[in-house]
């Protein structure tokens, strides 16, 4: 018997394998799927099922592209907002067998109008079930976003509360299995860990311990969330059904002339902000690799071409896995080494780095040519914000960099100055030119005023 978790990071989203009597079941798989049949066959299980929890916003699904490569039936939920053409509907009550395990279906709305959990089953063992996948209904230590539906808030966020009580009453000693790990975009409030039970949760996870429905739903009215512009690709890809992953997941070698003689929309430079401050070519951006999940679907939209500029072939390679699972996979080439570029007498941008003493003085003397932009989130600015400063949060500088002046200059802080350096990158890529970073940014400034 078996079962496996398949964690993609970046993403943080977890999949599962259970096997069973020579069969096996995905839960929820990636785009890039050939892992879960070299794991089935490692096994010697044939995949026979993949049940989704509900059409994915954040990632490509792999359901379909499982299916083309093992036969296995798909199961989706229903109300998806559209068809599942790769899919057969699953409503609440059906049953799947996988040799000795079995999978019940429950319908477990909020999240998403299509949304299911899957009780799993030993039938050796005929008292209930033994786990649950809970998709993004209930991770450990927070629940689903319930924001997809602007002008439903007040119902999808009870319909939500009515389906964690739904799952709950499977019982305490129920092993929960999310589709998210901490760092996930569709959850804010997540454990860093990845194993726990219904019963601890009910105990200690804040967003269960509401004293009424109401309250339940006045919180998540109130939640702030954002949505980044690829989530509406993912939304039609996972009904349409997503073409498979690249057979070779690393992109094409380009020389510094290639770089140069390409046409692109977007020069993605993948190294850690730091690297990109101190030396870059010119135009290019800072998407860093551990960052690529969480802000490239803000800044590339569907079909722009992009080259990346990497410090080593392997984290190209990383670079280009993560863009691929959101399908901004139009990837022309891979550039390494900036300082040999530099080397060989090319121009190089940089973005200054200042401390708290040279803000302080700014905002104690600077005029109006000069802004301390805020990029953080909304939850964070409104627990502490620097007096003085305005606040536009980093992904949405995708369009509102149209709002600010090329002309004045510009001071980018975050909570630490990572995105900082990337809402820089992104302003540099379009033109601004009087940037720099506060280094250490809300942290450096809490440790000097407390």
């Amino acid at each position: 018997m078996l079962l496996e978790k398949i964690k993609t990071p970046g993403l943080s989203h977890l999949s599962y394998m259970i096997g069973s009597g020579g069969k096996a079941a995905v839960i929820d798989p990636r785009r890039d799927c050939e892992c879960y049949v070299e794991m089935a066959r490692a096994e010697g299980l044939e995949i026979t099922h993949i049940f989704e929890t509900h059409r994915n916003e954040d990632l490509v699904s792999g359901a379909p592209i499982l299916k083309a490569m093992t036969g296995a039936r798909v199961l989706h939920g229903p109300n998806p907002g559209g068809e599942v053409v790769y899919a057969e509907t699953a409503r609440e009550g059906d049953e799947f067998a996988i040799g000795q395990l079995k999978i019940s279906v429950l319908e477990t709305p909020g999240h998403t109008d299509d949304h299911l959990a899957f009780a799993l089953h030993d039938t050796a063992y005929p008292d209930g079930p033994v786990g649950v996948f809970t998709g993004d209904a209930l991770f450990v230590g927070d629940v689903g976003r319930t924001d997809f539906y602007p002008d439903r808030k007040r119902e999808v966020a009870g319909l939500l509360f009515d389906s964690l009580q739904k799952i709950l009453a499977l019982g305490d000693h129920i092993i929960l299995y999310p589709a998210h790990g901490a760092g996930s975009v569709c959850g804010s409030g997540m454990a860093e860990r990845e194993f726990s039970t219904l019963g601890h949760e009910r105990a200690n996870n804040p967003r269960l311990r509401f004293d009424s429905r109401d309250a339940f739903i006045d919180f998540k009215v109130e939640e702030n969330h954002y949505q980044p512009p690829y989530f509406r690709l993912m939304e039609r890809l996972n009904l349409e059904g997503g073409s498979a992953a690249p057979r070779i997941m690393r992109p094409r070698r380009l020389s510094l002339s290639e770089l140069g003689d390409i046409n692109i929309d977007h020069l993605v430079d993948v190294r850690e902000p730091l690297a990109f401050a101190s030396g870059h070519l010119p135009g290019s951006m800072n998407l860093p690799v551990g960052m690529i999940s969480a802000f490239a679907g803000w800044f590339i939209r569907e079909g722009e071409s992009l080259a990346l500029v990497a410090s080593d072939e392997d984290q190209l390679a990383a670079a280009m896995t993560h863009l691929v699972r959101i399908a901004l996979d139009t990837i022309e080439g891979g550039y390494v080494g900036v300082v040999p570029a530099a080397a060989q007498g090319k121009a190089m941008q940089t973005i200054p780095m200042i401390g708290t003493g040279e803000v302080e003085h700014r905002l104690a003397s600077s005029g109006e040519d000069w802004t301390l932009l805020d990029v953080r989130d909304a939850d964070e600015r409104a627990q502490a914000a620097i007096e003085g400063s305005q606040h536009i949060y980093v992904g949405q500088l995708n369009e509102r960099y149209r709002d600010l002046d090329p002309a004045k200059r510009y001071t980018l802080m975050c909570a630490s100055g990572m995105r900082a350096t990337v809402a820089a990158g992104w302003l540099a890529s379009r033109g601004f030119d009087k940037l720099d970073v506060y280094l250490g940014s809300m942290g450096a400034w809490k440790a000097q005023h407390g």
